[in-house]
């Protein structure tokens, strides 16, 4: 199946609408906040004027008040909305909600769509992801938070959760745990909805990262909280999509998660280097544009390079996402790449600032330390390559080459 490069001009259309947005909206909005107004104020504004355009929920079906953007559309989107920090806040588009968001949809019931799913959706609620544990880390089928049936009306939930991103902001936390230990592996775990604040769900502390923060850090959904849960009541009808289902549930929603950060990436890069381009054609040393230096060429050269593959892995998992096809393995890769693609970029352009870029008076100090996260969140990069590197093998036993693999079906 051949792949057409022709993107269809409602994309295109799509795509430059929502640049002008971040542009024009998004980005200026950054600096109101940084002058002290008021962040709910300024957010609110923006999304009034997103509605009003129809800029909302890009990815969710228009019955559902969205915009119903195929993932080709949706990644051209993402892939601009990610240039400022407010441009997924201002369409209702930020994680972790989205992919909640497709959950419920998905698997929610009409009580719970109509209690929960409406509210997200209006964007009156955010909603937290609350499933790894210190004890487990990377490996979800190692949690040990129990959830114990008390008759037929309630769920008991004890346990500990780790990095659940965005709690102290939410009003809404979907837990895992464990409700049948004698299951098979992947099919111990169930998926509860819990309404915060609640005295069974109790944040311990948002955890101190290397990532730079500011007053608003946490009220923007951008801290990881560490949960204790203690008896914690959960009515049985908040149980979503069934028992022995949280596992398949939650791959399904970190599938989304994954490809959502490397388009935001790949934004991000792009302002990244655009503000290089800037500095270096602006700023003489020793009597001499920095443009014109040869080592600052190659630099800017390898950093178009790696947006140039990025963009490509981009549009390959969109193509295959729209046809219904496998895109686990691409996946994998492009999660692993984008990452360090991201750091490689902003960390170019703070060198290419100098002291400048080192500072803070860009926000490319702030990128560069929040970035790090990205090769550990969703799946650090060893588990992926890991999973990567025994398909390759795995496709070599199977067929005698591992192009099925390596991106062999794009011949």
């Amino acid at each position: 199946m051949a792949i057409d490069f022709e993107i269809p001009d409602e994309a295109k259309a799509m795509r430059k609408r929502v640049r002008k947005w971040v542009h024009d909206e998004c980005i200026p909005a950054e600096k109101r906040l940084i002058d002290g107004e008021d962040y709910k104020t300024v957010l609110g504004e923006l999304r009034t004027r997103a509605r009003a355009q129809g800029l909302w929920l890009p990815f969710i079906p228009k019955e559902h008040g969205g915009m119903g953007l195929g993932p080709l559309a949706n990644a051209l989107v993402q892939m601009e909305l990610g240039e400022s920090h407010l441009g997924a806040l201002s369409m209702n588009s930020q994680g972790p909600d989205d992919a909640t968001i497709l959950t419920l949809l998905a698997h929610g019931t009409d009580y719970q769509k109509e209690k929960f799913l409406k509210p997200l959706l209006n964007g009156e609620m955010r909603v937290c992801y609350s499933m790894t544990e210190k004890a487990s880390g990377a490996d979800a089928t190692g949690m040990q938070t129990r959830a114990v049936k008390d008759g037929n009306e309630n769920y008991i939930l004890n346990g500990e959760k780790w990095f659940s991103s965005a709690a102290s902001a939410a009003d809404l936390a979907l837990v895992m745990a464990m409700t049948d230990p004698d299951a098979p592996r992947h099919q111990r775990y169930s998926t509860f909805i819990v309404e915060l604040p609640n005295p069974g769900y109790r944040i311990k502390r948002d955890i101190q990262t290397m990532a730079l923060e500011g007053p608003l850090s946490h009220i923007m959904g951008g801290g990881h909280a560490e949960i204790d849960i203690v008896d914690l009541k959960v009515p049985a009808e908040n149980l979503v999509g069934g028992e022995g289902q949280g596992f398949n549930m939650g791959q399904h929603r970190l599938a989304y998660g994954r490809l959502r950060h490397g388009m935001h990436n790949v934004a991000m890069a792009q302002r990244a280097l655009d503000m290089a381009a800037e500095r270096i054609t602006n700023r003489s040393t020793f009597g001499q544009l920095l443009a014109s230096r040869q080592a600052v060429q190659f630099m800017m050269a390898e950093c178009a390079t790696q947006l140039y593959i990025s963009r490509l892995m981009l549009l390959h998992i969109a193509y295959k996402a729209e046809h219904g096809m496998d895109l686990r393995q691409e996946n994998s890769m492009a999660k692993v790449y984008l990452a360090h693609m991201v750091h490689k970029v902003v960390d170019t352009a703070i060198q290419l600032h100098g002291a400048l870029g080192y500072s803070r008076d860009t926000p490319l100090a702030g990128w560069y330390t929040g970035i790090r996260s990205q090769r550990l969140v969703d799946g650090p990069d060893e588990v992926h390559q890991w999973t990567v590197g025994r398909n390759v093998i795995k496709a070599y036993q199977e067929h005698g080459t591992t192009a099925s693999m390596a991106g062999g079906d794009l011949l």
